[in-house]
C-alpha cells in the first residue's frame, strides 16, 4: 500500500517532493544542525563515561583502614594521621561496627595529640549515637578529661574548670560502677579545689583593697561550696581578719573557733588564734553565726 495524499494534491507525498519544496539555503542549515546534534549525542555517553571513570575511588575495607589507625597511633605516635584514618572508616563504612569504634579511638587520638576541641566533638558525638555502649563512660571521661587538662591558672577564667567538673560528674552520676568514675571523682576534687583558688584570689584581692564585704561574700562561697578543698583553712583565717577589721568581734570569734574545732593543727588557725587575742578576745562560736551554721550543714563541727 502506497502513501496517502493529501487532499487537493495528486499522488502521494514523497521525500523527494518535500525536498523540493524547501529552499536550497534551508535545506543547507537543517543539514548542519542535524549533524551537530548527532556529534553532540554521541559525545554526551563518552564523556560521562570518562567522568565517571575518574570520580570512583574504591573503597578500602574497614579493617584495613582501622589497622593502619591503630598502627600509626600506637607505633608512629602521629595522632593527627591516625584520627584521620579513624574518621575515613566512619566516612567509608557509616553503619559498620568499625565505624562505632574507630568513632571513638579518633576521639582518643585527638585527645592524645592535644587536639581538645576536635576530641571533645568525636566523644560527644559517639555519646550521642551509642548511649547505650559499654564504651560511653569512656566517651564521658574523654571529654571531661579534655576540658580538665585546659584548665587555666587561678588569675584567668575558669570556664573550663566549671565545664571539666560537669561532664566529669555525669561520668560519676550515670556510670557510677565504672573504673571512669573513680579516675573522674578525682579529678573533680581537682577541678573543684581550682574554683576554691579562683575565689580566694579574687577575695584576696578585694580584702587588701579594703572592700570587706565583698571579700566577705567571696571567702562565704569558698566556706559553703567548696568546704572539702584545701583553701577553706584560709578562708575561715581571713574571715577572722576581715571581721575583725569591721569590728564585728563575734564573727571573728566564730571563724578562729570554727577553724580551731575542725582543723586544730592548721597554721591558719595558730594565726587566727593570735589576731583574736590581739584583741583581747578568744575564740568563741556563736551558733547562730552562719559560719557555724554552714559547717554544721556538711557534717564538720
Amino acid at each position: 500500500m502506497g502513501m496517502p495524499a493529501l487532499a487537493g494534491q495528486r499522488g502521494p507525498i514523497t521525500f523527494m517532493s518535500m525536498r523540493s519544496a524547501i529552499p536550497a539555503s534551508k535545506r543547507w542549515m537543517l543539514a548542519a544542525r542535524l549533524c551537530a546534534l548527532v556529534l553532540l549525542i554521541v559525545a554526551l555517553p563518552a564523556c560521562s563515561w570518562f567522568g565517571a571513570k575518574e570520580d570512583i575511588v574504591p573503597d578500602d575495607p574497614a579493617d584495613k583502614l582501622y589497622n593502619e589507625g591503630l598502627y600509626l597511633l600506637n607505633n608512629k605516635r602521629d595522632y593527627k594521621q591516625a584520627a584521620k584514618k579513624f574518621e575515613e572508616v566512619d566516612r567509608q563504612h557509616p553503619y559498620s561496627e568499625w565505624a562505632r569504634k574507630s568513632l571513638l579511638m579518633s576521639a582518643y587520638a585527638h585527645y592524645e595529640g592535644t587536639q581538645y576541641e576536635d576530641s571533645i566533638t568525636a566523644a560527644k558525638r559517639y555519646v550521642t549515637l551509642h548511649p547505650g555502649s559499654p564504651d560511653a563512660a569512656y566517651a564521658q571521661f574523654l571529654i571531661g578529661s579534655s576540658y580538665f587538662d585546659q584548665i587555666p591558672d587561678v588569675s584567668r577564667d575558669q570556664q573550663r574548670t566549671q565545664r571539666a567538673m560537669e561532664a566529669l560528674d555525669e561520668v560519676v552520676r550515670k556510670y557510677p560502677n565504672t573504673e571512669y568514675a573513680i579516675a573522674a571523682k578525682k579529678k573533680v576534687e581537682v577541678a573543684r579545689d581550682q574554683l576554691a583558688g579562683k575565689e580566694m584570689d579574687t577575695a584576696r584581692f578585694a580584702q587588701k583593697r579594703g572592700q570587706y564585704i565583698a571579700a566577705i561574700n567571696r571567702f562565704k562561697i569558698v566556706i559553703t561550696q567548696y568546704q572539702t578543698t584545701r583553701h577553706v583553712e584560709e578562708a575561715l583565717m581571713r574571715l577572722t581578719e576581715t571581721y575583725m577589721s569591721l569590728g564585728i568581734v563575734n564573727e571573728a570569734q566564730t571563724a578562729a573557733a570554727v577553724l580551731g574545732h575542725n582543723f586544730p593543727d592548721s597554721p591558719w588557725y595558730k594565726d587566727a588564734y593570735r589576731l583574736v587575742k590581739s584583741g583581747g578576745l578568744e575564740p568563741a562560736e556563736d551558733r547562730g553565726s552562719w559560719i557555724s551554721k554552714a559547717f554544721k550543714r556538711v557534717g564538720l563541727g
